[in-house]
């Protein structure tokens, strides 16, 4: 049996199944698994037709496998990593009434999370956060407060909240998120209150996440304009014809 080169596999899968196999040859060259459990895994994988079957070819191997996955995909920045589903507890609650909450560093959210915000605050970090495979909850009830999520790039953001006399904003990261990221699914209700989710690298303060923003608009503008410009010459020459040395 041979190993196929999936580098080359331009269909949503491309990427995940070969971060799987990678992670196949770690574990057998580690003395996981046998010759024959590593062939049979590998030739699922090379027929799997969705991210969840090329998880389960993982989940049982040291680690979880998750983890094994990012460190050879790379395409997960540093911070928040995944756990297994035995480790993580089905619910969990921040509650600021009259005062303050924070949920920073290293912690691990439950399946399903509970904020509550009344003439309070609560801060909600998930850059470093441990979380569960597939999908975490948040639900949010802000009322004459204020609730901030700041999650980390690469994470799979879902939001849906709705803000009565108030707001709910979700500030969505451009690049593109990891197929084999975990999901972190927001909903709730801002009523006369704030809810703000956020995008930060590991580590960047709000200031620097605003200057990162700024650069990275003044860098868009002006690849739209370069853009702009190589169009505008290319119409140029065609309109000159060949040969022609102006107008």
């Amino acid at each position: 049996m041979t190993l196929e080169d999936e580098g080359d596999d331009h269909t949503p899968l491309g990427p995940p199944r070969q971060v799987t196999i990678d992670a196949l040859c770690e574990h057998f060259a580690n003395d996981v698994m046998t010759v024959e459990e590593f062939e049979r895994r590998i030739d699922v994988a090379h027929g799997a037709s969705s991210v969840d079957e090329l998880r389960h070819l993982l989940r049982d191997l040291p680690g979880g496998g998750l983890p094994a996955v990012r460190e050879a995909s790379q395409t997960v920045p540093a911070g928040y990593s995944t756990i297994g589903s035995d480790q993580v507890r089905e619910n969990g609650y921040a509650v600021a009434i009259f005062g303050g909450t924070r949920r920073t560093g290293r912690w691990t959210p439950a399946r399903v999370n509970t904020a509550v915000a009344v003439c309070g605050g609560a801060e909600l970090d998930f850059r470093e956060a441990a979380l569960g495979p597939g999908v975490t909850e948040l639900r949010i009830f802000a009322m004459w407060g204020g609730v901030e999520v700041i999650v980390p790039p690469g994470l799979n953001v879902e939001s849906h909240g709705m803000g009565i006399m108030g707001g709910f904003d979700h500030a969505a990261d451009r690049s593109a998120p990891d197929p084999l990221a975990p999901t972190l699914r927001i909903s709730g209700v801002a009523l006369m209150g704030g809810v703000d989710i956020n995008v930060r690298h590991p580590g960047e303060s709000s200031r620097d996440a605003r200057q990162r923003r700024r650069h990275e608009r003044r860098e868009r503008v002006r690849e739209i304009k370069d853009g702009a410009r190589g169009i505008a010459e290319d119409v140029k020459r065609q309109i000159r014809g060949p040969g022609s040395g102006g107008f």
